[in-house]
């Protein structure tokens, strides 16, 4: 046996119904949807999402609650832990820094030190935001902060 002596199974093809194509065809006139109604008529029938009736389910459930502040801020947060991890004593830490290192990708967004972790390194940090905590344990090393960069 090859492939191009296989052949579908006996009647396992049908040709489609071609409705509409005149009545010697046998579905004519009125194309298999009988008389009036609103099947028979064209974009006739219930949209998508009717239930019978009932309030459909996207009107019954309420919009989105709360709103979006346009204005916000979105930082790029950046801990002292990945700072004591990356940066050597000494060096000072800005966005074209952090950048280079890889902590963020891209000095876009605004960076923001938070406290999370310790930190023994003295560092010069030149970043848009310092959270207290932070602005505490790299002082407490030695270090200072300078705002804004």
């Amino acid at each position: 046996m090859q492939l191009n002596d296989l052949k579908p199974a006996e009647g396992a093809k049908k040709s489609r119904k071609r409705i509409g194509r005149g009545n010697s065809s046998g579905h004519g006139t009125t194309a298999g949807r009988g008389y009036k109604g609103q099947l028979s008529r064209s974009g006739g029938g219930k949209g998508s999402g009717f239930e019978g009736g009932q309030q459909p389910l996207a009107m019954r459930l309420p919009k989105l609650p709360g709103f979006t502040n346009h204005s916000r801020t979105e930082y790029a947060p950046v801990n002292v832990a990945r700072l004591e991890a990356i940066f050597a004593d000494g060096d000072t830490v800005d966005a074209a820094s952090l950048v280079e290192k890889g902590v963020i990708k891209s000095d876009a967004k605004p960076v923001k030190v938070l406290g999370d972790g310790e930190l023994t390194k003295k560092l010069t940090v030149k970043v848009d935001k310092v959270s207290a905590s932070a602005k505490t344990k790299i002082e407490a090393a030695g270090g200072k902060v300078e705002l804004p960069c």
